[in-house]
């Protein structure tokens, strides 16, 4: 896609914001993950400035994301939108642990130990699988990890990521989740601003540019109207927001 001129920042604005690989650097390991505590004021300011229209839209749980981000506690999207916590605090899709994937988490189990540099992440409603410490095992994983969802049926499939395969249910991406936010307070009215470094992005980006928003793409894993170069680029522009005055208000 066309890059379209970097529009300034607005106060009219609502953020949609990935984690890995967007706002930090991607990790070896999904555990390894930190977030410091400059990025966290910044992302105090930031909420504070567009009056709490900021959204975290991750794969990662909930429960995950709050212990990253604490003591900010953000409206946010999880397991690619499968769960979500309204700026109200009210949660849609309740996490738990999904016993039908229990013979899924089995056989991963036996898989990952089988591949050294592999790593099991289970998320209660979703299983993935990260092999960046063995990417020579891509394609071995994949097989498997399709002979594993077949038999739980149409119910799920599996979402591609940077270095992961993640078993999900099916009907959840980031782009459905981004929508429902833009129905509620305070994200509703605003121009949406999606930023992500991934395929599980897309539908974020489709969705913002539907409702003639921005999409902002991280790296050269995924296209969007605009681009930043990495995680540090990200926070450079979100000082920019913080900074914003009541005459940058669109």
């Amino acid at each position: 896609m066309m890059q379209i001129r970097k529009p300034s920042p607005a106060l009219d604005w609502c953020l949609f914001l990935d984690v890995d690989g967007t706002l930090v650097e991607l990790a070896d390991s999904p555990l390894e993950t930190f977030v410091d505590d400059e990025l966290k004021e910044i992302l105090r300011q930031v909420v504070e400035r567009l009056g709490g229209a900021v959204a975290l839209v991750s794969g990662r749980s909930l429960q995950y994301l709050d212990s990253l981000f604490a003591p900010l506690r953000l409206p946010a999207a999880g397991l690619h939108g499968v769960v979500r916590r309204k700026a109200s605090g009210a949660i849609h899709g309740a996490s738990f642990v999904d016993t039908r994937l229990d013979s899924a988490r089995v056989a991963l189990a036996e898989l990952v130990r089988a591949h050294p540099g592999t790593s099991l992440e289970d998320k209660g409603r979703t299983l993935a699988i990260h092999y960046r410490m063995a990417p020579q095992f891509e394609s071995e994983l994949r097989a498997a990890l399709t002979a594993i969802t077949q038999p739980l049926g149409s119910q799920y499939h599996i979402q591609d990521g940077n270095m992961v395969l993640e078993i999900k249910p099916r009907g959840f991406d980031k782009g459905s989740a981004v929508g429902a936010f833009l129905q509620e307070p305070p994200f509703s009215g605003r121009t949406p601003v999606f930023v992500g470094d991934d395929l599980t992005d897309e539908g974020g980006f489709r969705m913002v540019e539907s409702h003639g928003g921005i999409s902002i793409a991280v790296g050269n894993r995924v296209r969007a109207q605009q681009h930043f170069e990495n995680p540090a680029a990200v926070r450079a522009w979100l000082r920019s927001i913080a900074a914003l005055d009541d005459a940058h208000r669109a």
